[in-house]
């Protein structure tokens, strides 16, 4: 029987929000050294050895580890990150990084992307040490850096340089768990896989002059313009996932707005029609490739018609898509103004996924079914990036989740993601550190 660990993961949680290592995407941002070293000396107390890895000043990583019995049982990998998004405090009721306990919610930046699981991860594993657990399999800790620009300094890094520390048959990181009724019982979201990303610059080139006289000159600024109305008009073919007609079914919405969802020919106009915007930018990022420009650069005076504009563009590919799909879509959109962009690549992973079937899948079913009866897990496709790939990469079964209260809804969950307000409900962080406790037993154990 595991003691009630509430208070515990709650107290990490506030301190880990605190230390705001807020991540901007610059190498010189995150400093995650202050949740490492807050880390380390938790996970020291219960007498686990802790390794950190530091590949970059302040961006540093940590791996704690259970060793196993028996080098043939499997290895369980418990990974989660410790940077958080910036925030505009104008937009928060509270202190962003207050970490306040108000009326059974924790609040601040990262309470749901992802330090709610990270803590908790960290005090199930605190607590199978201190119990003297002695597993026949591995469970490894992987509070990991950087992971909210792309994990450059963090799981990339450390799989790429120090595997064996890390090395894992499955791996449970963010993000999953919620839940909501159905006809049938609960249903429970399983991320089973994740869209590719190719982060792209467009560069628009112009021809320089004087700002007083305008007529007739080829402002980069003018086609830019041009360019990002272009792309954001366009409407690149649906495809229709496997992940998707499952996690369709979890929906609450009608039958004929379920089937309008699950045709590639009619999806678009579903999405527009759906009343629920959340739901319907769910549905139009499951079902097609996304182009979001969102950073402009250039010009260099008032007065100077600028000769050059960066634009750079979030393309997020669905599974089965290529590098080849993103050029043909991009080509597609621009239309007759592609010989005055060039083009460069600035991030890129492809999508990964992992089967729905394993027995990770079939003991996280077990443990959920103890605290919601006769639920069943739904396969889900996260629309943003996860460290997870790093993984299955490697051929690691690698699911996102955790376990949230039935008081957090999809919406909730959808708002407050890199959202305003963000905060999480004490009830899903007992519910979560359990179930890690859980699934470690049944799985190695």
């Amino acid at each position: 029987m595991t003691p009630d660990l509430t208070g515990e993961v709650t107290e990490l949680l506030q301190h880990m929000i605190r230390n705001a290592c807020v991540n901007d995407g610059t190498p010189e941002s995150g400093e995650e050294l202050r949740n490492a070293d807050l880390l380390h000396t938790y996970l020291e107390g219960a007498g686990l050895e802790v390794e950190q890895y530091e590949p970059t000043p302040g961006r540093a990583s940590l791996v704690a580890r259970i060793e196993g019995s028996d080098p043939a049982a499997p290895t369980l990998c418990l990974m989660g990150h410790t940077d958080v998004v910036p925030v505009t405090p104008d937009g928060w009721t509270r202190d962003p990084f207050g970490g306040e306990l108000v009326d059974g919610e924790v609040w601040g930046r990262g309470a749901i992307d992802m330090l709610n699981l990270t803590s908790s991860m960290a005090v199930a594993v605190h607590h199978l040490a201190r119990s003297g657990f002695r597993p026949r399999g591995t469970v490894v800790y992987f509070a990991v850096a950087d992971e909210e620009a792309g994990g450059v300094h963090g799981a990339e890094w450390v799989t790429a340089h120090h595997y064996d520390a890390v090395r894992a048959d499955f791996v449970l990181s963010e993000s999953g768990g919620l839940v909501r009724p159905s006809g049938s019982g609960r249903l429970v979201t399983l991320t089973t896989g994740e869209k590719g990303i190719a982060w792209t610059r467009l560069r628009v080139r112009g021809t320089p002059g004087h700002g007083s006289t305008p007529f007739g000159t080829d402002n980069a600024l003018v086609k830019a313009a041009q360019v990002v109305g272009r792309i954001a008009a366009y409407r690149p073919q649906a495809r229709i996932t496997d992940a998707w007609r499952s996690f369709a079914a979890a929906l609450d919405v009608s039958d004929e707005e379920r089937a309008a969802l699950l045709d590639p020919d009619r999806v678009y106009d579903a999405c527009v029609a759906l009343p629920d915007q959340r739901t319907a930018k769910l549905a139009h990022a499951c079902t097609h490739m996304t182009f979001s420009p969102n950073v402009v650069h250039g010009g260099v005076k008032t007065n100077v018609i600028p000769d050059v504009v960066d634009i750079d563009v979030d393309i997020r590919l669905l599974p089965g898509e290529t590098p080849d799909d993103v050029t043909a879509n991009l080509a597609a959109a621009i239309g007759d103004l592609a010989s005055a962009v060039e083009v460069t690549t600035l991030q890129a992973a492809l999508p990964t996924a992992s089967p729905f079937d394993s027995r990770l899948r079939e003991v996280l079913e077990i443990v959920v079914r103890r605290t919601y009866p006769n639920a069943s897990l739904v396969p889900r496709l996260t629309t943003g990036g996860t460290d997870l790939r790093f993984f299955r990469d490697k051929g690691a079964v690698s699911y996102g989740f955790g376990l949230f209260s039935e008081g957090v809804t999809f919406e909730d969950f959808a708002g407050r993601f890199h959202g305003n307000d963000e905060r999480v409900d004490v009830e899903s962080l007992r519910l979560t550190t359990d179930m890690w406790v859980d699934v470690v037993r049944e799985l190695i154990g």
